[in-house]
């Protein structure tokens, strides 16, 4: 008889998890982004690594060996 009122008790938790939205503080937000005595910076920090590789190179390498319908050679074995 007790896990209905245990799943009862989870679930009015669950709820209240759910939709629970805490007073936001923007101008403390600021303040930590900022850091001491800077100004907010609009500028975009440049990626490390570029999002896709260039494969230029591999292309003039091996468009020898794939045709255009990107099969390697047109013979089969087998």
């Amino acid at each position: 008889m007790g896990r209905g009122r245990q799943k009862a008790k989870a679930t009015k938790q669950a709820r209240d998890m759910k939709y629970f939205s805490p007073a936001t503080d923007y101008t403390a937000l600021q303040r930590e982004l900022t850091g001491p005595g800077g100004r907010a910076s609009n500028r975009r920090a440049e990626p490390l690594e570029p999002a896709e590789p260039d494969y230029a190179e591999y292309a003039d390498k091996y468009s020898d060996t794939f045709d255009d319908d990107g099969d390697a050679d047109s013979r089969r074995i087998g």
